[in-house]
């Protein structure tokens, strides 16, 4: 018997199901659910953000959620934080953290740890920004390669971006980036991950489901809840609450700089586009179990597998 105690992740990208599947799961097993999204976590934005409702949250408590104001930022480091003494509270209790939700980096920061690298240093920036005006990013990058060559191995020499970070950290900590990121995988958590991943066989079936998830979202009053929200905070477009898909746009709108007639479409658009980021992430990083959210059974298939885990844990047993 694996004396980690078991933890679910419950992934996929908007749209595909996530919510009915989490909520068909803890009506069945000890479960409780966290969730991982990234504007779940502030208060007062409910349309935009899928948020689960007063009476759905009665029945299936969800932790991490409502946790701060609009006006504030969360951090994957925070969710990390946050998350572990979740789980702990929730294993204490001898029931098992379900971690329903799409927001891809914070399961990367879970599962792997988080590197403690350095804060941006303005002048340090600039100094690497005159040294690749005057001999090209080519040759930064080298320098990179002489102090941290794992990382430069991975880096073309022309991503301007990285290469500086990268150079920073360096300079900043006198450690190679690629060595503190290790550093940072250490960290991985007591428990035993079972990874699911929701995808739809057919694609074009998500982009209908998202436009027609945004339109639910308008008729239940979005653009309300975009002007409620910036008549009670001190709001901007900078803060990551207002850059959340949804919002945006319809603050936009409201400024001028989207026509009206043009709203649902930019929305739409930008919905899709994250989509399209989080099955990256899924794909490429995070690697879950996937199962098609189309299929018919899918919550009992999910079910079956869930239960063959949990059978070797005393928990369950």
């Amino acid at each position: 018997m694996n004396e980690d105690p078991p933890a679910i992740l419950l992934m996929g990208p908007t749209a595909s199901g996530k919510t009915a599947v989490a909520l068909w799961l803890a009506a069945r097993f000890p479960l409780e659910i966290v969730s991982v999204d990234s504007a779940q976590v502030f208060r007062d934005m409910n349309i935009g953000t899928a948020k689960p409702d007063a009476a759905t949250q009665l029945a299936f408590p969800h932790h991490l959620i409502d946790l701060i104001g609009p006006e504030e930022a969360y951090s994957a480091a925070r969710f990390r934080s946050d998350a572990l003494a979740a789980m702990r509270e929730i294993t204490a209790r001898g029931r098992i953290p379900l971690l329903v939700g799409g927001t891809m980096l914070y399961y990367k920061a879970l599962r792997d740890g988080l590197a403690e690298l350095p804060q941006a240093d303005l002048a340090i920036r600039a100094a690497i920004d005159a040294q690749a005006a005057a001999g090209g990013w080519p040759a930064v990058h080298a320098e990179l390669a002489r102090v941290d060559p794992a990382t430069a191995a991975r880096l073309p020499a022309t991503d301007a971006q990285r290469i500086q970070r990268a150079l920073e950290v360096f300079r900043l900590s006198g450690r190679p980036m690629s060595e503190l990121i290790n550093a940072g995988q250490a960290q991985r958590p007591p428990y035993r991950f079972l990874a699911l991943g929701l995808l739809p066989a057919e694609r074009e079936v998500l982009r209908t489901r998202i436009a027609q998830r945004f339109d639910a979202m308008l008729r239940a009053g979005l653009e309300d809840e975009v002007s409620r929200l910036r008549a009670k905070y001190a709001l901007s477009l900078k803060l990551p609450s207002m850059r959340c898909v949804g919002y945006r746009q319809v603050w936009e709108t409201q400024d001028g700089f989207i026509p009206r007639g043009e709203m649902r479409d930019c929305g739409i658009y930008a919905t899709r586009q994250l989509s399209k980021r989080q099955i990256t992430w899924m794909n490429n990083t995070l690697k879950p179990e996937i199962f098609d959210c189309l299929e018919d059974g899918v919550c009992e298939r999910i079910g079956r597998r869930v239960e063959a885990t949990l059978r070797g844990n005393r928990i369950f047993t």
